[in-house]
């Protein structure tokens, strides 16, 4: 279908939809990469794209091909040198809800594991890292610790954190209903103050997970007892095990799961 002319160029509806999605997947590439270096080498890749087309539109032989071996050259150093921000395209598009209408998770009772568990540490004031796996698996942290594959409970969490324990240091990872490894080493943030306050290294390796993968980290202070929740990057902090409940249920998602699966079992009934 035909909407308008440019010259002796046919414009339809399919076209307009093309250029709409490419340039809004590009200005979302560039929010991704902003402020960071790899935003610099892609200009310059453009750069030597364009000059690319010049060359080549003007036949000039030599310098086509020149110009084509440096940009197969680019664009592997480019993926190499920059996996941590392509890694970053990759788990913003992992956090899109409608990719997560299709993760079912099973975390309802790992979730009241862990608060009970939580409880008692703050009061004792014992640090702990717990790390749900939402939609993207971190397999390649889970290689750093101890594989457990155990059910989760307040007794085992209670047990891994006990500063007499040789798995205390360094965090758990849970997936769905299992504790799939403990004493795993994160990656840590360069983020160093949280709203005035300094973070110590548990914080910041909770801020470094949260902002190369699509988990959830539970943080629970040992200098002060305080809970914190780290996600996409950000911190909440001082909450209650009342409000850590809270907290984890709705960035997990557990009603909105049980409100689809519910809506399914519903549409297939009238049908």
């Amino acid at each position: 279908m035909e909407l308008f002319r440019i010259g002796f160029l046919s414009v339809g509806l399919i076209d307009v939809l093309d250029v709409a999605l490419v340039s809004f997947i590009s200005y979302r590439v560039y929010l991704a990469m902003r402020g960071t270096i790899a935003i610099q080498i892609l200009a310059g890749l453009l750069i030597i794209l364009a000059f690319s087309f010049i060359a080549q539109a003007l036949n000039f032989k030599a310098m086509s091909s020149i110009l084509r071996i440096l940009t197969d050259i680019w664009v592997i150093a480019f993926i190499i040198l920059f996996q941590p921000e392509l890694r970053r395209l990759l788990v913003l598009v992992g956090r899109n809800p409608v990719v997560r209408m299709f993760v079912k998770m099973d975390v309802d009772e790992s979730i009241d594991e862990v608060v009970a568990a939580a409880t008692e540490l703050t009061q004792k004031k014992i640090g702990a890292l717990v790390v749900f796996v939402r939609a993207t698996g971190i397999r390649t942290y889970i290689e750093t610790g101890t594989k457990m594959e155990a059910l989760v409970s307040r007794s085992l969490v209670l047990s891994v954190f006990n500063p007499r324990s040789p798995l205390h240091d360094g965090a758990i990872i849970i997936k769905d209903r299992l504790i799939e490894a403990a004493r795993c080493t994160l990656p840590l943030s360069d983020t160093t103050t949280w709203a005035g306050h300094f973070l110590g290294t548990r914080h910041r390796a909770a801020l470094g997970m949260s902002e190369q993968a699509d988990v959830v980290v539970v943080i629970v202070s040992e200098e002060t007892g305080t809970i914190s929740i780290a996600e996409n990057g950000a911190l909440q902090r001082g909450l209650t095990p009342t409000g850590l409940r809270r907290e984890l249920r709705a960035r997990l998602a557990v009603e909105s799961d049980r409100s689809f699966a519910t809506a399914w079992k519903l549409l297939k009934a009238s049908g």
